[in-house]
């Protein structure tokens, strides 16, 4: 016979108790209940996930910026990075979107700093049942050459006349309204630039690559493991190496294997097109 003890009234005195059939099937009904009433709400959690968009008063902060380049180390946010003739010269200006809920953990945090020329932005997130989400909007001012490494987001860029280096793990990277030199990188996303930049190197692991050019360059190079890649160039002679593990290949712009514009597309596993852009 299993015995256990328990508080009896409001005088705190003990006595022995006996744990009978009924008294144990109670416990596991009220276990299930517990266990029930935690999946509901797991359930309505998961069913309802947190959205950046839902901020309707975002943050704001100025950082002072030392030189002439700005790296933007992210590891879980939607970020928008622009160059713009507002923004004071040696000042980055940053726009924070951030909604979170946890119900079994910390309280979710984003945080932001500026350490010489690298600007950390994190969310710290976790629990049992989190849900996070964030997005960043990053202005500098005209003339400051960008390097970009983001964990796990989609980046979006333009307006930059200077480098710009994007590199995330897992997220899209689309770049418009842009004239610098490119090196664009991505383990699993989309590959998208309009721009009118002389050099442009773009890389997806799996996903596909739409390069238009505005300018005739003097170097493309694409490569894309598992993804289709489109190149649209302006009319012009290139230099044109180009390869397919599986896929189709078609490459109709004119060549010219002395041409001083060089452009260079490989897919693992995907269509190749090089066209002239209508």
């Amino acid at each position: 016979m299993t015995r256990t003890t328990r508080t009896s009234g409001t005088t705190g005195t003990t006595r022995p108790a006996r744990t009978t059939a009924g008294s144990s099937r109670g416990v596991r009904l009220r276990a299930a209940a517990l266990g029930g009433a935690a999946v509901v709400l797991v359930g309505g959690l998961t069913a309802c996930g947190a959205s950046a968009a839902d901020d309707t008063d975002p943050d704001r902060r100025s950082f002072d910026l030392p030189g002439s380049t700005l790296t933007v180390d992210s590891d879980d946010s939607a970020l928008e990075i622009v160059a713009v003739d507002r923004t004071p010269s040696g000042k980055v200006e940053v726009t924070r979107w951030f909604q979170g809920t946890v119900a079994l953990g910390t309280d979710p945090e984003a945080t932001w700093s500026l350490e010489g020329d690298r600007l950390k932005l994190r969310i710290k997130c976790s629990g049992i049942v989190a849900d996070c989400s964030a997005e960043h909007r990053v202005e500098v001012p005209r003339g400051v050459a960008v390097k970009v490494e983001e964990g796990d987001g989609s980046v979006r860029a333009r307006g930059f006349r200077d480098a710009l280096d994007i590199r995330t793990g897992d997220g899209s990277i689309h770049v418009t309204d842009t004239t610098g030199p490119l090196n664009l990188r991505t383990g699993d996303g989309s590959v998208r630039a309009e721009v009118a930049s002389r050099t442009v190197r773009a890389r997806t692991g799996d996903g596909s690559i739409r390069l238009e050019l505005s300018a005739v360059p003097d170097l493309v190079e694409s490569r894309s493991g598992d993804g289709s890649a489109t190149v649209e160039l302006p009319r012009a002679t290139y230099r044109v190496t180009s390869g397919t593990g599986d896929g189709a290949e078609k490459v109709s712009v004119p060549r010219d294997d002395t041409s001083s514009h060089v452009v260079d597309v490989r897919t693992g596993d995907g269509s190749l097109t090089v066209r002239t852009a209508d």
